[in-house]
């Protein structure tokens, strides 16, 4: 057997802005076309984005070919809709020299950015988040994807952005469920890096409620913030990003176990509690901290106990599902200290005996 070594280079290090504001999204799109005129723009939007009359503000009656996403949410969040994007983008006869445009929540961005990543083997990508959670999370750090039958984000890439811009005006349109549930993402960066953060929310929950503008910008700045510098230090998750999955890994199947019924920030604050209890059977919690954990997520209006059709088995099933799973079972994010994770040896996701998930979840299941 003759062997042959091929050295493939490093990807060159690169950025992209965030720009964080109140009510420009209406004189978007020319700055958009400044900084990627060479490129034909496809915008994709969702049907809720089309009838709060975001699309149209910023398009501004320009003939710019674009796809909705409908019905709108997490049930189109899957490879059939990814192929009807690239579809529709061959048949306006786009090529290389495209940039998508997301304009929209989490699972608007987490389509596009999965469509222009293998459109072509890949067009930049301007996202423009309009949700409370797109704004806090998923629109920053570059992770793309789409659900399988099984479980949650099964198919995806890492493909950064190549410029955001959010228009915290935007997130006024939400209804009360989608506003709040997103808000999750925010209680979570506090939990993992920012304990002085964790006190404004408590101490301003009811202004952010109001969604009062100099306050929603304030939110934005300190999420995006908190999340560029992860992603700064580990853009491909190889360690330190895992931190951000706080809460997801029992959120996410818990969220698939509803078939959906739940937002993401609904079943992401399920998994918060559910991690503050791992931390208690693990002596990793401070007295008090998920009483007061538990208490923010209540004022905002979000479960913090498990629905009643759900059960503890399909539940565990659903988490050795998990994508980062190793030997189907994942590693989880603990917090060592309000605002700190628990990191020994520098590893921010840990084993967890089964035996204790199990126990948390069963529960979890038992004070409903």
């Amino acid at each position: 057997m003759h062997e042959l070594e091929i050295k493939v280079p490093a990807s060159r290090p690169g950025s992209y802005k965030v720009a964080v504001g109140s009510g420009f999204l209406a004189n978007l799109w020319p700055q958009i076309k400044s900084a990627f005129g060479h490129r034909r723009p496809f915008v994709i939007a969702d049907a809720n984005v089309v009838a709060a009359g975001h699309l149209d503000t910023l398009l501004g009656g320009r003939p710019v070919p674009h796809f909705v996403i409908d019905p709108p949410g997490e049930v189109s969040k899957n490879i059939t809709t990814a192929v009807a994007i690239v579809e529709a983008m061959e048949k306006a006869y786009l090529g290389r020299d495209t940039v998508v445009v997301a304009l929209g929540g989490g699972t608007v961005g987490d389509v596009a950015g999965f469509a222009a990543a293998i459109f072509k083997r890949g067009v930049p990508i301007v996202q423009i988040p309009t949700t409370t959670l797109a704004q806090a999370d998923s629109a920053i750090g570059g992770k793309t994807g789409v659900d399988s039958s099984v479980s949650k984000n099964a198919f995806g890439a890492f493909w950064h952005p190549a410029a955001v811009y959010v228009d915290v005006a935007t997130v006024r349109t939400l209804d009360e469920r989608q506003y709040r549930s997103g808000l999750t993402e925010s209680v979570k960066h506090a939990l993992i890096a920012d304990a002085e953060y964790f006190e404004f929310l408590e101490q301003k929950m009811d202004v952010i409620l109001d969604r009062q503008g100099e306050v929603l910008q304030t939110l934005a700045q300190h999420n995006c913030a908190i999340k560029g510098r992860v992603v700064e230090a580990d853009p491909d998750e190889r360690n330190q990003r895992r931190m951000l999955n706080y809460g997801h890994t029992i959120g996410h199947a818990v969220e698939s176990a509803s078939n959906y019924r739940l937002l993401h920030g609904e079943a992401v604050a399920i998994g918060i509690v559910a991690a503050g209890r791992i931390e208690i059977e693990m002596g990793l919690s401070e007295p008090g901290r998920l009483e007061r954990v538990t208490t923010l997520l209540s004022r905002l209006g979000v479960p913090v106990t498990l629905p009643p059709d759900l059960d503890a088995e399909k539940l565990i099933d659903l988490i050795r599902h998990d994508k980062k799973a190793i030997d189907r079972w994942p590693r989880f994010v603990l917090l060592g200290q309000l605002g700190r994770v628990h990191c020994p040896d520098g590893q921010y996701a840990l084993e967890v005996d089964r035996r204790i998930v199990e126990k948390v979840t069963q529960s979890m299941v038992d004070d409903r």
